[in-house]
Formats: C-alpha cells, structure tokens, sequence
C-alpha cells in the first residue's frame, strides 16, 4: 500500500467501522426491545399458569390417592394410559447395601477377582452401579444386602413437551422474580 492510498484506506475503514457501530446499536436496541415484550409477556401470563399449574397438583394429588387407595384395579395390568395420562404402579428401583464396604471388597477380589476393577472403584469400595447388574446369590456371597424397591405410584403423562415448556416458564419467572427482588433491596448503607 503506498502512502497516498492510506488515507482513503483510513477512510474506507472509518466508514465502516461507523456503519459497524450503527448496526450494533440497532441490534441492542431490537434485543431489548424484545426482552421487555417477553417480560410483558411473561408477566401477563405468569399468574394463569400458575393457577393451572397448581390446580394440575390438586388434581395429581387426588389422583394419586386414588390409585393409592385402589391397587386392585391395577393387577394387570399395573399401568393404564387414560386421557393421555399413565397411572397405577410401576416397580420402584432397590437400592444395595452394605455395613462394611472393606469387607465386600475383600470378597469381591477373592471371589471375583476377573471382575473386580469393575465392581470396584479406585478408591476402594464397592461399585454399587456394577453390584446392582449381580445376580442375589452372588451378592448374598459377597455380603451385600438387598432392599426391595416395592411399589410407588405413578401419575405421569405420556407426553412431557407441555410439562418441559412449564418448567422452563416457571424458571424463567423465578429467576425474574429473583432479579427483581435484588434489584428492590435498599444497598446496606453502612
């Protein structure tokens, strides 16, 4: 680049930079125009999903006690798919058990020594996730305990997307409320 190309590359460049500057300032201006009308928006609709939101747990709650108090409608099968809804019983997860975790890892290198850095972690004790895949004999030899999971009700619908979009609504709502709150609490002045 010679010397008296320079200033008209300077120029170029300032102009841009200006233009650059002016759509930058567009797009701040667009983005927070659009964050005050979701909050507007939010805010117009917040207190009804909130009253639906707590009228759906009213209603899951009585539901709940319903099936609670009728299992023998849900012998077979244990599960029914109403008005888009799963109810009855579904088996709850067992959960494995152990008094003294140095003694079951004992066992396990003397009785499954090919096993054992699975059904071991590093820091050695047993591996509950790799334990909880044995058949109870061998956990019975390995002096691990377990406890039933029984039965749990289940109210649950059968399409989550409705469930996913409130959740993420009320989020948003609270750490609004949140901001909000902060913003309105008066600085210690001390």
């Amino acid at each position: 680049m010679t010397q008296s190309t320079l200033p008209t590359a300077l120029a170029t460049i300032e102009r841009e930079t200006r233009l650059h500057e002016e759509a930058r300032l567009l797009l701040q201006q667009r983005v927070a125009m659009y964050n005050e009308c979701l909050a507007a928006l939010r805010n117009d609709h917040m207190p009804g999903i909130r009253r639906a939101l707590n009228r759906c747990a009213e209603i899951e709650a009585r539901l709940r006690q319903l099936v609670a108090d009728n299992p023998g409608s849900f012998t077979k099968p244990r599960t029914r798919v109403l008005h888009g809804t799963k109810v009855g019983y579904q088996k709850a997860k067992g959960k494995l058990g152990f008094d003294k975790p140095d003694r079951v890892v004992e066992r396990i290198k003397r009785l499954m020594p090919d096993q054992a850095e699975i059904l071991i972690h590093k820091v050695e004790k047993p591996n509950k996730e790799a334990l909880e895949k044995l058949p109870a004999a061998d956990l019975k030899r390995l002096g691990v305990t377990v406890t039933e999971g029984g039965d749990v009700v289940i109210v649950k619908p059968v399409d989550g997307e409705v469930d996913k979009i409130v959740k993420a609504l009320l989020e948003a709502a609270a750490d609004a409320a949140g901001a909000d709150e902060a913003e309105a609490e008066p600085e210690d002045a001390s």
